[in-house]
């Protein structure tokens, strides 16, 4: 085996937890084809008992302690080098270091990189062949925020919005590869950054169906009688705040007018005060950190996903699919996700029209069945990991991927070894 760098901004466990889902996967994928060497932050003190979970699958790691409230200090300082915060807030000495001392003591020649945060870690190997896995336009997701958000916060996300795409930009022209979790994502970066066109490219996002069955026998976390509504995600993550606080004051009270017994339920850790201030409004339950989010899915009547900003693709849209579960979404979630709205989802904008589906859906047991069937048969049939990961192994040895195999990646020329 040969040797590869993998940089990732965030521990790449637990393997069913949020964003740590594709870096997970990507890990598990190289590491079966690799010697890898993992450079990663942690930022939360209870994944510390995760490291010997991801340090097995290495040939050697390094984990960064990482403290958000001190990297958001640290982070300021990019204002007086107009530079991108997110830069700062991962910049890190010791990491710095070890990258350095093992690109020397071990002649690697691949570095794939998680995040462009990251990237700043692999810049000076131009020797070496990258490949990057920006996931989302990052800059777009700070744009997005700033539109919903007042001064000064709003000039605060536009200043790191134009600053990060500046160094998005500079990333893809100096990689071999810029890859995105949807065709939708890079065609939106090849239009901010048309100099490297040629280089952008997609992998989607897939599902681990066996994990996320709807056979198993899972306990029912809910009181008898109960008609659940269930929103699982990281609820410190500011697109999944702002989507359950939407849904909380303007779809549920619509819907619970018509069927009083139903709830929403909010799963996932580090709710912010917004998110626990809504456990005491009416039908609101806010779960904070759970050990297993499957027996809230199964025993859910219904999964929804009401995110206005959102960009790539929505894993807990996939994972409720994969559990057989109806799901309500809005345009913003089911972007970049193969399914139709009607037959496999239930697709709805505006507070009224996603109330009025709920009530529908609530009311309709044999539609929720044939909805939760569909879903999961789409997710057998489009969603597997390792077809899904299959094209970058193309991309680091060198190989082009034939136009009919990988269309999404077939543009994408062989690496040039050099810096552009």
């Amino acid at each position: 085996m040969e040797d590869l760098l993998l940089l990732v901004h965030r521990i790449p466990y637990p393997p069913n937890k949020g964003d740590k889902i594709r870096s997970w996967h990507l890990l598990r994928h190289l590491a079966a084809r690799y010697r890898v060497h993992l450079a990663t932050f942690v930022d939360d003190p209870d994944d510390w008992q995760y490291v010997p979970h991801v340090r097995k699958l290495c040939a050697s790691s390094h984990f960064a302690p990482l403290d958000p409230r001190r990297a958001r200090l640290r982070s300021l300082r990019a204002l007086l080098a107009n530079r991108a915060l997110s830069l700062d807030y991962y910049s890190d000495r010791t990491t710095r270091a070890w990258v350095r001392r093992t690109m020397r003591e071990t002649g690697i020649e691949r570095i794939v990189v998680f995040s462009s945060a990251m990237a700043q870690y692999a810049q000076d190997w131009s020797q070496a062949r990258r490949v990057i896995d920006l996931c989302d336009v990052d800059s777009e997701k700070w744009r997005a925020y700033a539109q919903k958000k007042s001064w000064p916060a709003s000039l605060l996300y536009n200043y790191e919005a134009s600053r990060l795409l500046r160094y998005e930009r500079d990333v893809a022209a100096h990689s071999d590869a810029a890859l995105f979790v949807s065709a939708p994502e890079a065609a939106l970066f090849k239009s901010l950054a048309p100099e490297s066109a040629a280089r952008i490219g997609w992998f989607g996002n897939g599902v681990d169906t066996a994990y996320f069955s709807p056979h198993a026998d899972y306990a029912n976390p809910y009181s008898a009688g109960e008609r659940m509504l269930v929103f699982c995600g990281a609820m410190d993550y500011w697109p999944n705040v702002d989507a359950v606080q939407w849904f909380a004051h303007e779809v549920l009270p619509l819907v619970r007018a018509r069927v009083p017994q139903a709830s929403f339920v909010i799963v996932g850790a580090r709710p912010a005060a917004e998110v626990q201030a809504l456990a005491q409004l009416p039908g609101v339950i806010v779960t904070g950190t759970v050990p297993d989010v499957r027996p809230y899915v199964a025993h859910a009547a219904l999964s929804v996903a009401p995110l206005r900003v959102a960009r790539g693709i929505q894993n807990k849209v996939l994972e409720a699919m994969s559990m057989a579960k109806a799901v309500v979404l809005s345009p913003q979630a089911l972007e970049g996700i193969d399914a139709a709205a009607g037959s496999e989802v239930l697709l709805a904008e505006r507070a009224s029209d996603m109330a009025d589906m709920v009530v529908a859906a609530l009311a309709d047991e044999a539609l929720c069945t044939a909805l939760g069937r569909a879903a999961r048969a789409r997710v057998e049939a489009s969603y597997g990991w390792e077809a899904r990961l299959a094209p970058l192994d193309a991309l680091l040895e060198g190989a082009r991927q034939p136009a009919d195999a990988a269309p999404h990646l077939a543009t994408i020329p062989s690496p040039t070894w050099k810096r552009a």
